[in-house]
């Protein structure tokens, strides 16, 4: 064979190499297999340090496997949650699945490496975006809490894909309630600052020491974003994601005294 059939050869033995480890799930928790080919080694030695909760942005679970399968679609994940519980494994926790993407938390950008990543059947803000229902949540809950217990993963690196991605990803959304998995030992949490009405925030293009506050804050506390004193495209897609976490109630991109105040209050809690 020439070189470049060799490496490629080389390829996919290590992918089915990865892929033949799941032969039992990693959880007792998990309620059936469906092995994904989409995965590698976790590169540089890198263990799970986040987890990190995604939607499927598909009409149903069914369909979400089956894309998540496709070596097609170049994307995997650890483990998808449908709607009423039910958890599906698709690749081992050992190996590093393709579910992140470009992304960035608190100096790493190579997240597929350091994390475990569960999709969760929800058809998304681009197709009728619905609450997460309560067995579908409470399976999130006992599955993280498995998770995190196993791996020492700390409730700060309990992440959305918003969160490492704010410039392409909206996931898991407002919707999702991060609030009640905090309650139950899950994930990093502060009860938001009161909304004043009449704080319509910071507009996009203002240049300001608020601004600069905000994005050092922001930095502090893992997300990637540029220390410029401009809120700019890109920081006001941060302070969304930020919002979408952790101030839901409103979810604009400004930089408003709740915002500030309530990211304040998670870094003293850390």
């Amino acid at each position: 064979m020439s070189p470049p059939q060799v490496m490629a050869s080389a390829q996919i033995r290590r992918r089915l190499n990865v892929v033949s480890k799941l032969l039992a799930p990693d959880s007792p928790l998990v309620a059936s297999l469906h092995p994904s080919p989409n995965c590698g080694e976790r590169l540089n030695g890198a263990k799970p340090a986040i987890l990190l909760m995604h939607y499927t942005g598909m009409s149903s679970a069914r369909k979400a496997i089956s894309w998540l399968a496709d070596p097609k679609s170049g994307v995997s994940c650890h483990y998808v949650v449908d709607e009423t519980g039910t958890i599906t494994q698709m690749v081992s926790e050992q190996a590093r699945a393709w579910h992140a993407g470009r992304s960035f938390w608190q100096g790493e950008t190579d997240i597929n490496s350091c994390s475990i990543g569960i999709e969760i059947q929800n058809p998304g803000h681009q197709d009728g975006y619905q609450d997460f229902p309560a067995a579908q949540m409470a399976a999130v809950l006992a599955l993280s809490q498995d998770i995190l217990a196993r791996h020492g993963i700390l409730n700060q690196r309990v992440l959305a894909h918003s969160d490492i991605a704010p410039t392409r990803k909206i996931d898991p959304g407002e919707k999702f309630d991060w609030r009640y998995l905090a309650d139950n030992g899950v994930g990093h949490w502060v009860s938001p600052q009161p909304i004043d009405r009449c704080d319509l925030g910071l507009e996009k293009g203002l240049k300001a020491p608020e601004v600069l506050k905000m994005q050092k804050l922001l930095e502090q506390y893992g997300f990637g974003v540029e220390t410029t004193g401009v809120l700019d495209d890109k920081t006001a897609l941060v302070v969304r994601a930020f919002q979408l976490h952790f101030r839901p109630q409103r979810i604009d991109g400004r930089i408003d005294e709740s915002s500030v105040r309530t990211l304040e209050r998670l870094i003293e809690t850390l």
